[in-house]
């Protein structure tokens, strides 16, 4: 008899059908509209009753809530804008800091000192922040590599020591100085709220502007110039210019950053000058996804709840009463956050943001092991 008629050959899986085929579409067309339904959340979240245990302490809408969320924006739109240098660009500046805080002390300054209102100081405060960028960014070009890196390093220290140091009283020291004269508006926890939307509004536009120039010919310079840096050259175009227009827009951001996150805190500390304060924007963008478009905003939000939640978690009566070899580690939140990023990082080679990629290629490839298995089972039975 013959053994095919026992045994009858195995037949291929169906084609998807059609209509599975045309909901992928669909899936495929809202997932562009995602961005607008997430922004829309955010504008509506002041309005929120919303708890979030375990995330949040209370209502979303709650001031210290929102005054929280309010820094995870700054922080993650800070983020995103030094990705322009790092992921984009391929440039590793450790004097990133230096800008954000131009921004900040400049305002305050000419604000205390002058006499300015608010919007020309913060106004004169970012184009103060913007120079110093082209300034500096045109002589640690001048170098590459690990040269650029530690040029950077140094001017960042320096501007360090010139905040401590407090030359004619103006930067306060050590302690920093507390703002006057800000608009009755973002004042107090009543107006919460706005200092929210204003940090939503900074992350806007950051991402806009980041998505803008990358987009541009002047981003896909960028492009080459990460890749391979001789060839452009070989192309007739000059590296240097580019490189000098991402670390001032760069800047310009940081800069921007640094007057919302005067409005948030009500003051200037030199926490934000030094290189520990660059070194955790690095850890942000790695952590989130260097060179992608959404990473580095996702990094900078989960990185800055994280230190703000682990921070509560450390002062609370339960860690106080573990034993010694728990206490300490779980007292110490940088000490968590260190071990929370070598975990992504090795789970998670391209960052948190590579995540559904990550899950897309295990299920695909269960489903090659099990296609696999089915046609060997096939081919043992005939």
């Amino acid at each position: 008899m013959n053994s095919t008629a026992l045994h009858p050959p195995t037949t291929p899986a169906p084609a998807p059908t059609a209509a599975r085929a045309d909901r992928r579409a669909l899936l495929r067309r809202s997932g562009r509209y995602w961005p607008a339904a997430v922004l829309l959340l955010l504008v509506v979240a002041p309005y929120s009753a919303l708890p979030l245990p375990g995330l949040l302490d209370g209502p979303v809408g709650s001031p210290g809530n929102l005054q929280l969320l309010a820094l995870c924006l700054v922080f993650g739109a800070l983020a995103t804008g030094y990705d322009l240098l790092l992921g984009r660009t391929g440039l590793l500046s450790f004097g990133h800091a230096l800008y954000f805080a131009a921004g900040t002390y400049a305002t305050n300054t000419l604000m205390l000192e002058s006499g300015l209102g608010f919007w020309p100081a913060a106004l004169l405060g970012l184009a103060f922040g913007t120079l110093l960028a082209a300034l500096l960014g045109s002589v640690s070009l001048r170098v590459s590599g690990i040269g650029f890196s530690m040029v950077t390093l140094a001017f960042a220290q320096a501007g360090s020591i010139l905040v401590n140091r407090d030359p004619g009283g103006v930067t306060g020291g050590e302690e920093g100085r507390a703002a006057q004269g800000l608009p009755g508006a973002f004042v107090g926890i009543d107006h919460t709220a706005n200092l929210y939307w204003v940090a939503l509004g900074y992350l806007v536009l950051t991402l806009a502007a980041v998505h803008w120039a990358v987009r541009s010919p002047t981003g896909r310079v960028w492009e080459g110039i990460k890749e391979n840096e001789r060839r452009v050259e070989v192309l007739g175009l000059r590296p240097y210019g580019y490189k000098l227009v991402a670390f001032t827009l760069a800047g310009a951001l940081a800069a921007l950053g640094g007057v919302v996150y005067l409005l948030l805190t009500g003051g200037a500390t030199p926490q934000t000058t030094t290189s520990d304060f660059t070194l955790s924007l690095l850890v942000m963008v790695v952590l989130g996804g260097s060179g992608s478009r959404w990473g580095p905003m996702v990094g900078g939000i989960l990185y800055t709840w994280a230190q703000q939640r682990l921070t509560d978690l450390a002062g609370t009566g339960a860690v106080a009463g573990l034993p010694a070899v728990l206490r300490v580690p779980l007292s110490q939140p940088l000490f968590l956050l260190g071990a929370l990023f070598v975990l992504i990082v090795y789970a998670l080679p391209g960052g948190v943001v590579r995540l559904p990629e990550h899950i897309r290629a295990v299920r695909a490839a269960r489903r090659e092991q099990r296609q696999q298995r089915v046609e060997q089972r096939g081919r043992t039975a005939a």
